[in-house]
């Protein structure tokens, strides 16, 4: 009886002194180059948490370490400091895309750092993006087919509106082929798209057409359009009641 009231004692004690919910800077250095990016480090309630990798749109790009953080996930967070999984915010340099091989490279390799520095669940690594976080999300499914348990893409796409191969899209599609069929052909993980009905920025057609894509050759794939609502459709996808539950229902 005493034996198990120490017991209890140390694991009460252990839990008020957990630290609290929390966003810590950290940095990566890739091929040369130093990169800040941001982490939401969740109140120790597992041993190994699920990770999440967040890809912000083109106006959060930058070297502040900061733009980042006010569009998308990292609101919804600060309002939901209860979010179980750490989240990794890296941050793309001005004038580039998340598609681009350097940027794919550093938001994987401050995946990987926060992984081993909070002792992630590889089993559980989840990935999302907006706008060209999604694009970069396409990328990223397709580039590390084993690596993600699932994943949530909000009014992202796969080619650029005028087809400008100068522009954004996903690389790696052979010139020629189907860049729909292409991408789609090589995701392997689940993944729910979210895009705005009226979308302008970027045609809601790019996210019917990937879903379309992905019934065809019966993988898992969730498709909510938001009628009448535009560009901005990540406050809704965020604010959907059973993404995170689904989302952590798949591991690898």
């Amino acid at each position: 009886m005493l034996r198990a009231l120490a017991m209890l004692t140390i694991v009460v004690a252990g839990a008020a002194s957990a630290d609290p919910a929390r966003f810590v800077e950290r940095s990566v250095d890739v091929q040369g180059k130093t990169y800040r990016y941001q982490v939401f480090v969740p109140a120790k309630t597992v041993e190994h948490p699920a990770v999440v990798l967040f890809l912000h749109g083109s106006g959060e790009r930058g070297s502040d370490n900061q733009k980042q953080m006010t569009q998308g996930l990292p609101p919804w967070l600060k309002q939901h400091m209860d979010f179980p999984a750490v989240v990794v915010i890296p941050q793309a340099p001005d004038d580039t895309e998340w598609t681009d091989p350097a940027d794919a490279a550093m938001a994987m390799a401050a995946l990987e750092k926060s992984v081993k520095e909070f002792h992630g669940d590889r089993r559980h690594l989840y990935l999302t993006g907006l706008s060209m976080g999604g694009y970069g999300s396409w990328q990223l499914a397709v580039d590390h087919p084993k690596t993600f348990a699932a994943a949530a893409i909000i009014c992202g796409g796969v080619v650029s509106d005028d087809d400008d191969r100068n522009r954004l899209y996903v690389h790696g599609v052979p010139k020629g082929d189907d860049p729909f069929a292409r991408v789609a052909d090589k995701v392997a993980l689940p993944v729910w798209i979210f895009h705005g009905g009226d979308d302008n920025v970027v045609p809601t057609e790019q996210s019917r057409r990937m879903n379309a894509e992905l019934v065809k050759r019966g993988k898992e794939v969730k498709y909510t359009e938001f009628p009448g609502v535009g560009h901005g459709s990540w406050e809704k996808a965020y604010a959907t009641p059973d993404l995170w539950a689904w989302m952590f229902s798949h591991k690898r």
